[in-house]
């Protein structure tokens, strides 16, 4: 107990000194009483985002069809199919939630009490991430647009383990929350993500590897995908020899959602869905790209056009 307070005030102590007081606005607890104003400036640099963050959805793929209606070839940088938050189901985003920031709708965009878990637990040995999901949301953001612009260093500067990109994530996280809401976060997130295999965003990934729409994810669906995105290429699970870590992951998913402090599913719903296999879709072939295509010539001549279009 004794230790956790002293961890609190420092804490608090490097938020007021290196945030200047710009992490109260962040915080959005709903706490009676609570008052604070915050100077033109501050109020300036918290609404700023750049272009990438203020204009989603995120790109998607552009599907070419033949005059018969079958698929000549389709163009994407990112295989993607955005979906609105209704189409996408409940149990998924209960899981996506649970295992990456069960108290997204509580908090603002630092989550201080999961901050100071974590700090507790890496000073005790067991290091532990604490960035709220909107936080994830704005790096996955910075790394996504750095790529699409072919910038290898900019990849790079968004995956830094530095204190200013830190500050940097968390004021642009700030400003997200003032401009969006949380439903519509959760959207960007979870169309954004990156789910292995190639599939970007939850409606490629559940049709890639259940052959579903991700309106029709049910739990243990929902819990296997909300589990790759921390490690989507680890946990591939169409990747030879590692079908039963997806399967672990997944596991731990659900038993993450069944844990009192997050009550998204009972026990006994979780002990049934760890009981079922993954139930994987075979590999459908990708027609990505005119090297792919039935008719590369045609498909060479409509990519040219499009590519000359203003």
């Amino acid at each position: 107990m004794r230790l956790g307070k002293r961890l609190y005030s420092l804490v608090m102590f490097l938020v007021v000194s290196v945030l200047g007081g710009l992490l109260v606005a962040g915080l959005a607890v709903p706490l009676a009483g609570m008052t604070a104003e915050v100077g033109k400036t501050t109020a300036t640099a918290m609404d700023s985002l750049p272009a990438e963050l203020t204009a989603p959805p995120q790109a998607q793929r552009s599907r070419v069809l033949l005059a018969d209606g079958s698929t000549l070839v389709n163009f994407y940088e990112e295989n993607r199919q955005y979906v609105p938050l209704s189409k996408i189901a409940p149990v998924m985003q209960k899981a996506q939630i649970a295992i990456e920031d069960h108290r997204f709708y509580e908090h603002g965009a630092m989550d201080l009490q999961g901050t100071m878990r974590a700090l507790v637990s890496t000073v005790r040995g067991n290091t532990q991430g604490a960035s709220t999901l909107t936080q994830q949301y704005v790096k996955m953001v910075q790394i996504s647009a750095a790529m699409a612009r072919g910038d290898a260093e900019g990849v790079q500067k968004a995956q830094e383990n530095t204190i200013a990109r830190k500050i940097q994530e968390l004021r642009y996280a700030i400003a997200l929350e003032k401009k969006f809401t949380k439903d519509q976060i959760l959207e960007f997130y979870l169309n954004i993500a990156y789910y292995g295999d190639g599939s970007y965003g939850v409606e490629a990934a559940a049709m890639n590897f259940f052959g579903v729409h991700a309106s029709k994810l049910n739990l243990q669906q929902a819990a296997m995908l909300a589990g790759m995105v921390r490690n989507p290429v680890g946990t591939n699970p169409r990747t030879s020899g590692l079908e039963l870590v997806t399967l672990q992951r997944r596991n731990d998913v659900l038993d993450r959602m069944a844990q009192k402090d997050v009550a998204a599913i009972t026990p006994q719903e979780a002990a049934a869905a760890k009981a079922k296999k993954l139930a994987l879709i075979k590999p459908k072939p990708k027609l990505h790209g005119c090297a792919n295509a039935e008719f590369p010539f045609i498909c060479d001549y409509v990519e040219r056009t499009l590519l000359a279009s203003p």
